[in-house]
């Protein structure tokens, strides 16, 4: 049997450079699963909008997040303050050509085969049964609590004034359901 310790193994940095704009800029080769794992979930996080992934954030994002953990720049907090505006930079400035044509290519397709293999099972499970009834059951108490007190706030009189206030712009004419409608409330009181 052979001890792992003793196999003396060790994760290989090959990293790259290039020029831009007179500044030499390190590219690393490769960096640890634990750090691809958060490129991935910050990735996916800051391009959700309304349970969807917008491609174009998911673009953005991914290749900013690949510049920040790939490259030995410092950005400040200022430089991060508007990511939109920095990709442009990025982009429109042949930077990240420059930086993606020196990033290794086999990292490079199997963080996005990640991503997309993400995003793909995320919208799958997000349309299926299981999540549907998983929502409902966490949102179940918030909207329960939200429509008692509606119920308890509710005041028929006020009601009453909304019908009369439509039955005047309606001409004087009553409104088909309300009244109804007001029956089965003072009903439910």
């Amino acid at each position: 049997m052979v001890k792992f310790s003793d196999l003396q193994i060790k994760v290989k940095e090959e990293n790259t450079t290039f020029n831009f704009n007179g500044k030499t800029v390190q590219v690393k080769s490769y960096i640890p699963i634990r750090d691809k794992y958060d490129l991935i979930m910050i990735t996916l996080q800051k391009s959700k909008e309304d349970g969807l992934y917008n491609p174009i954030k998911v673009d953005i994002f991914f290749h900013l997040h690949l510049v920040y953990m790939y490259t030995d720049i410092e950005f400040s907090d200022e430089d991060r303050a508007n990511e939109e505006i920095l990709y442009d930079k990025l982009v429109n400035s042949g930077f990240m050509r420059a930086f993606l044509n020196k990033m290794n290519e086999e990292e490079y397709d199997l963080l996005f085969s990640y991503l997309q293999s993400l995003i793909k099972d995320n919208m799958k499970y997000r349309n299926s049964a299981a999540a549907i009834i998983q929502s409902l059951i966490q949102d179940l108490p918030a909207n329960a609590e939200a429509a008692r007190q509606i119920v308890d706030s509710f005041d028929p009189s006020k009601y009453q004034e909304v019908i009369k206030f439509a039955e005047a712009a309606n001409g004087g004419r009553p409104i088909p359901g309300m009244r109804a409608n007001l029956q089965v409330l003072d009903d439910g009181k």
